[in-house]
């Protein structure tokens, strides 16, 4: 297994070319940047349409610089969202233990490495805890600075090989451990967001959201999520350029990417920070709540 003092970074990219350059420009602000390994996962085109945008990806991937390696790992065929990181998460954490994940619509803050490492090197043997997560919602009142929620989650995060080797791909198993323990109704979020249909559509082949299986997968071990109080990423493919998620701000933080202390904090979920993401669920409007059962958990429909 390969050692290094930062966890390798795993950026997904496909067809937005000035949405990656954003992402790595930020990226670099970190200061631990230049002492982390890069592995830039191009998916290859789905159609002639998509060819030269990925074209232009794959040119800005190997001219990047600013780490202490960039590899690029270009699709030979498309393989969708799914199983390209699915594929690379599994990659990275087999070679190096544990890896950070990113997409090219998540603008990281100055402080995202930082944060991310922290929670990799503070948890490293704690079994509790499967995943580190950069972002939180823009709830309504102020969150703790770091709080743990039960299961996993998507945009920004980071974990260790042992995290990943519970990675359930079998949704029909995860639903039937689900009905079986009744545990839909806290899967839900109290009924606040559909989580579970998002699942039986995975089930049925509406959808193939990896993330949706990482969250049930987590949930149903028991394991915990560090968030932070403070998002440590800013999503900057709700405005109508991605796949997966339609133009909306409802996602912004005014105010986001604070310098966070990891650590010292009880390891049990935070029913003031579990609240506070049912209220914000709850409250989407019934058309965006649809938008986002489209988008929010990356499904890929072709």
């Amino acid at each position: 297994m390969t050692s290094t003092r930062f966890a390798p970074i795993a950026l997904f990219a496909y067809n937005r070319p000035d949405h990656l350059v954003r992402v790595v420009q930020a990226l670099t602000h970190n200061p631990e940047a230049a002492a982390s390994p890069l592995f830039v996962f191009s998916d290859a085109p789905k159609s002639e349409s998509t060819a030269n945008a990925v074209t232009e990806v794959r040119a800005l991937a190997h001219r990047m610089r600013g780490f202490a390696s960039v590899d690029v790992v270009e699709q030979p065929s498309n393989q969708g969202v799914a199983r390209s990181i699915t594929g690379g998460v599994a990659q990275l954490t087999a070679e190096f233990g544990r890896a950070i994940v990113l997409e090219d619509d998540l603008l990281p803050s100055p402080h995202f490495l930082r944060y991310m490492n922290d929670g990799l090197s503070a948890y490293a043997d704690d079994e509790r805890v499967i995943s580190i997560h950069a972002y939180s919602y823009p709830v309504a009142g102020r969150l703790p600075d770091t709080f743990f929620l039960r299961g996993a989650d998507c945009w920004g995060w980071a974990t260790w090989k042992r995290g990943w080797d519970l990675f359930e791909a079998d949704g029909r198993r995860l639903l039937r451990d689900l009905e079986q323990r009744n545990l839909l109704p806290e899967f839900d979020f109290g009924g606040t967001y559909p989580y579970s249909r998002m699942l039986r559509d995975a089930i049925e082949g509406r959808n193939d959201s990896w993330a949706i299986r990482w969250y049930a997968s987590a949930f149903l071990q028991g394991k915990l999520t560090l968030y932070p109080g403070s998002s440590q990423v800013q999503n900057i493919g709700a405005d109508g350029s991605g796949i997966h998620v339609g133009s909306t701000s409802r996602f912004q933080h005014a105010a986001w990417g604070a310098d966070l202390d990891v650590g010292n904090i009880p390891v049990e979920e935070s029913r003031e920070a579990r609240q506070a993401f049912a209220g914000y669920l709850a409250g989407l409007r019934p058309s965006m709540a649809a938008r986002v059962l489209r988008g929010l958990r990356r499904l890929v429909t072709a």
